[in-house]
Order: C-alpha cells, then sequence, then structure tokens
C-alpha cells in the first residue's frame, strides 16, 4: 500500500510516517518511480508504534524494543530493558490515576457548592514582595 493509504488507515500523518523510517521503526519498499509501498503488516506495526509512543517511549527506546516485542527475539538485556519500561509505564498509569482521583474529588465538591449556591471562588496567589 502507498504511504497515503497506509496514513489513512492508522490515522497517522504521512510526515508521522516518514519520520518513522527515519528513525528506522518503518520500513517500505521502493517502486521503480521511487514511492514507497508498505506491505499489509505496517498497518499494525505502526498502531504498535503509537502505542509505545503513548506509553512515553522515544524514538530510540522503541527501536531497541521492536525486535523483541514484534518477534519475540530478545537477549537477557532486551528483556531487562523492556521489563525498566514497563514499570514506568505503570508508574505514570498510578499518576494519572491519582490526578483522576484528584479531578474526582474537586468535580464532587463543585458539583455539591453549585446544588447548594456556593460559588467555587479562585484565591489569589499571594504577591512577592
Amino acid at each position: 500500500m502507498r504511504i497515503g493509504e497506509l496514513a489513512a488507515r492508522t490515522g497517522v500523518s504521512v510526515r508521522a510516517l516518514r519520520y518513522y523510517e527515519e528513525q528506522d521503526l518503518l520500513a517500505a519498499e521502493r517502486s521503480s518511480s521511487g514511492q514507497r509501498r508498505y506491505p499489509e503488516s505496517a498497518v499494525e506495526r505502526v498502531v504498535l508504534i503509537q502505542q509505545l509512543y503513548a506509553a512515553g517511549l522515544s524514538s530510540r527506546t522503541i527501536a531497541e524494543l521492536l525486535p523483541c516485542v514484534v518477534d519475540g527475539r530478545a537477549t537477557p538485556a532486551l528483556i531487562e530493558r523492556l521489563a525498566a519500561e514497563r514499570e514506568q509505564v505503570d508508574r505514570r498509569i498510578t499518576d494519572l490515576l491519582h490526578a483522576r482521583d484528584r479531578l474526582d474529588s474537586v468535580l464532587t465538591a463543585a458539583t455539591a457548592n453549585l446544588r447548594t449556591g456556593a460559588a467555587c471562588r479562585r484565591e489569589a496567589a499571594p504577591r512577592a514582595r
């Protein structure tokens, strides 16, 4: 498939797909006219790359981990690295859950204030002297 079709099927911009190629995250064959051609498996790979980016991994880390994640080929060092990345994702999830809980508390209080007619007031920050 051509780059535009891959972009449409994955919801990723053409520019991002070119960046993935530059970072050795994605490979394309070239037609005789120089157009990129991707195999069907590129759709799943792009989705995986997007998931890893969303988890906070860098391009370099994704490039190192893709062989383990995609093909199951791994060295002990790569498995250790993957486990460390997973721990970081777990920490971010925990932090996000705490932030969500805090927002829920604020929403509950704000909703109660609306019912009672009390307004939420923004407190001014103390001025520096």
